[in-house]
């Protein structure tokens, strides 16, 4: 018995030790991985100054509608993944696209998550920019900082447009995550691992440059401090924004996905109540995911400036 005992433990050392330096390999792996990938990132956009901290976004075209684009929560790129919109809006709009602190190729912050400091950083960047008359176009969580941007700033808006974006009453968004293991998996390089074994985006919508660029700034930017910050704030946010409503007089176009949708089975109904919670709202559903921007970008940019152009010129930008 005290040999196999003795064998038992033997072999069990060995596979801690054989665990250890795969770790310890991963890891010197995947921090020199990055930091090679950071000196041969291309810049795109431009830097906006913001509390002393520099915040990435694309500016393009020009026309009599400003539209101000802010992502959903981890997409560690956002003026790249929202590339194909971009194209098409900005052929009849002026379109800002933000990049928040902690993505893309903004810097990082430790300035706490919440959504007020959220949106007071992006309206600096706007207003840097020169907007003051814009409608604001936010993806997944972007709902809820649309929401908050209205309370604090809606009299710059013109309109907001959800693209497949939260609302307050939606279900489980009082999850608390594991961010001590998530920022473990980062350092260690397993998260890299991961994300390489996902598929890509269609490369007739996004080029393989293009989809590599994004590669590395998720490499770099998700789990991150600044992006787990953001994910603990998830919860607060949410409870923050129950009972608030975007303004009546506000213009609300909504893009939501069509058909059943497991997770959140009152999804639609949501959107419809948000948007018949204003006197000019409307719901447009598509069939897709929850990136509905991946795959419908024509028929949104479309259908989002045909609703502009149907709005007072007195309210516009």
């Amino acid at each position: 018995m005290k040999t196999f005992l003795r064998r038992a433990a033997k072999t069990l050392g060995v596979i801690l030790g054989v665990l250890v330096l795969a770790i310890g390999a991963t890891t010197v792996w995947h921090q020199t991985a990055t930091a090679n990938e950071a000196k041969n990132l291309p810049a795109y956009g431009q830097y906006v100054e913001v509390g002393g901290k520099r915040m990435n976004a694309v500016v393009a075209g020009s026309g009599p509608e400003t539209i101000v684009l802010i992502p959903g929560f981890g997409t560690a790129a956002p003026a790249l993944d929202f590339d194909p919109l971009i194209k098409k809006l900005s052929s009849k709009a002026h379109v800002i696209a933000l990049e928040p602190f902690g993505f893309g190729l903004s810097d990082p912050t430790d300035q706490p998550r919440t959504a007020e400091n959220i949106v007071k950083e992006m309206h600096q960047a706007v207003s840097q920019l020169g907007a003051d008359k814009y409608t604001l176009m936010g993806h997944s969580i972007g709902g809820i900082y649309g929401l908050k941007w209205a309370q604090l700033f809606g009299n710059e808006m013109t309109a907001f447009i959800g693209i497949d974006s939260s609302v307050p009453t939606q279900s489980g968004m009082d999850t608390q995550f594991p961010t001590g293991l998530m920022a473990a998996a980062r350092f260690t390089g397993v998260a890299r691992i991961a994300a390489g074994l996902g598929e890509g985006l269609d490369k007739a919508v996004y080029s393989e440059e293009l989809q590599q660029q994004m590669g590395v700034l998720a490499n770099r930017n998700s789990l991150a401090p600044t992006y787990l910050d953001e994910m603990e704030h998830i919860a607060p946010n949410f409870r923050e924004a129950k009972g608030k409503t975007f303004p009546k007089n506000l213009p609300v176009l909504l893009f939501a996905r069509a058909g059943e949708n497991p997770a959140q089975p009152d999804w639609i109904a949501l959107h419809r109540e948000q948007a018949a919670s204003v006197e000019r709202g409307e719901v447009v559903l598509l069939p897709g995911e929850h990136y509905l921007h991946h795959t419908h970008s024509p028929e949104i940019a479309e259908r989002s400036l045909a609703f502009l152009g149907k709005l007072p010129a007195a309210g516009r930008a």
